[in-house]
């Protein structure tokens, strides 16, 4: 890597690499449940938050001068999970830890991309 790589943006790359895990992996448990949590718009807001988080690292890692922009869309991606996976929780830890990650990685991909606006 021809940069150093600032703390602030390992911690990011670490936290878009777990938020996209745990977004998939909540597309299984939220289709397991079915009803409300197996919709079409459910489970596309997952999906869209585990895209934006894996394209939000490789952006970084490869150390592109868009990754500020790119995380800006992430950081509202995983918002709009966390709201999400809030909403329908009612109480389930798999989605309330979903709901978290998710949170830590928008504020995370939030400072990215000021950083570099």
């Amino acid at each position: 890597m021809h940069h150093e790589m600032s703390t602030e943006m390992q911690r990011c790359i670490e936290l878009c690499q777990q938020c996209h895990a745990s977004c998939l992996t909540t597309v299984s448990h939220c289709l397991d449940m079915g009803g409300e949590h197996a919709s079409r718009s459910h489970i596309t807001i997952l999906l869209d938050c585990a895209a934006a988080c894996a394209q939000s690292a490789d952006f970084m890692l490869r150390g592109s001068d868009m990754h500020g922009r790119v995380c800006g869309v992430c950081a509202e991606a995983c918002e709009r999970c966390a709201e999400d996976c809030e909403r329908l929780a009612n109480g389930d830890q798999h989605m309330l830890d979903c709901a978290a990650i998710c949170r830590q990685c928008a504020e995370s991909c939030r400072m990215m991309a000021t950083m570099t606006a």
